[in-house]
């Protein structure tokens, strides 16, 4: 039975309405094109995963609607909207669909880090067999994933997202749930102008 999922958030490429901090740098329409690659990237490296292991992939969306997102990324995907809410909100709803689905093991991703390899989300789903919490750290205080075996709210919970305490913050709260917590390499997220010279694909 496919009971491990890999669940990518990622918002649809319309010029001003994504990847909004790297506008100055880029211009509206560069940085939606960014957007664009980026997620792409991330889908090409998520099918590579679904050949080497048993994974239902997901695209959780913002942005567009159902059928823009189809006819860009393909209709072999599994499409669900991120709905309301802030960050934390929208990743608990992804994540209780999944176990409510009787997935075993999810993990969370972003697109925004173009450094995060197929071999790395495989080592993603190693880890969790003994864990409890993988957390993939990002350079900029935040992570570009995060793997659990149940939905467990609280990591979502009371953060401020999109600012350097997001890591630190999730951690302490698992430590203090007293949950066994393994970590991936750090890797550079593209977030803002000065990550541009991390950019590489």
């Amino acid at each position: 039975m496919n009971n491990q999922q890999l669940i990518i958030f990622t918002r649809y490429p319309e010029p001003g309405k994504t990847k909004t901090r790297l506008i100055p740098a880029l211009g509206a329409e560069g940085a939606a094109s960014l957007q664009f690659q980026m997620t792409e990237t991330t889908i090409t490296k998520a099918q590579k995963l679904s050949n080497m292991m048993s994974l239902l992939v997901e695209v959780r969306f913002a942005g567009g609607n159902l059928q823009l997102m189809k006819n860009w990324l393909g209709i072999d995907l599994k499409y669900q909207e991120q709905g309301t809410g802030d960050l934390g909100e929208r990743i608990i709803r992804a994540f209780e669909s999944a176990f409510e689905r009787g997935m075993k093991s999810v993990v969370v991703i972003g697109t925004d880090c173009p450094s995060l390899t197929t071999e790395i989300m495989l080592e993603a789903f190693a880890k969790l067999t003994e864990s409890d919490v993988i957390i993939g750290p990002a350079t900029d205080g935040g992570y570009y994933l995060i793997g659990l075996k149940k939905i467990i709210p609280e990591l979502f919970q009371g953060i401020n997202w999109g600012t350097s305490e997001v890591l630190s913050k999730t951690v302490a709260t698992a430590q203090n749930l007293n949950l066994v917590i393994d970590y991936l390499p750090e890797l550079s997220d593209i977030d803002r102008p000065e990550d541009l010279e991390n950019l590489q694909f």
